[in-house]
């Protein structure tokens, strides 16, 4: 089994907009405000949102926590916007 470089790229982009959306639906939530009051990095975060980096778990969890989403319900809804029929790895 083998993973898939497109694959890839398609769940950091997904993961990127389920970010950008939960965190625009709060009105309080800038990244300028979750970097200073949760010691978060701009840049990386940014770069989660736009899908142009790969999101570490610890930091997705912190990030889950900051937008005051369990991080379980964060992977639900990213599972849900992926659809049922993806994989990471070709068989």
């Amino acid at each position: 089994m083998q993973i898939s470089n497109e694959k890839t790229k398609y769940l950091a982009k997904t993961l990127g907009k389920v970010l950008r959306r939960i965190r625009k639906s709060q009105d309080d939530k800038s990244l300028n405000r979750l970097t200073n009051e949760y010691a978060l990095y701009k840049g990386t975060l940014s770069k989660f949102e736009r899908g142009t980096n790969n999101c570490q778990f610890l930091t997705l969890w912190k990030f889950s926590e900051a937008l005051n989403i369990k991080c379980s319900d964060l992977i639900k809804i990213l599972e849900d916007e992926l659809g049922e029929d993806f994989t990471l790895l070709d068989e």
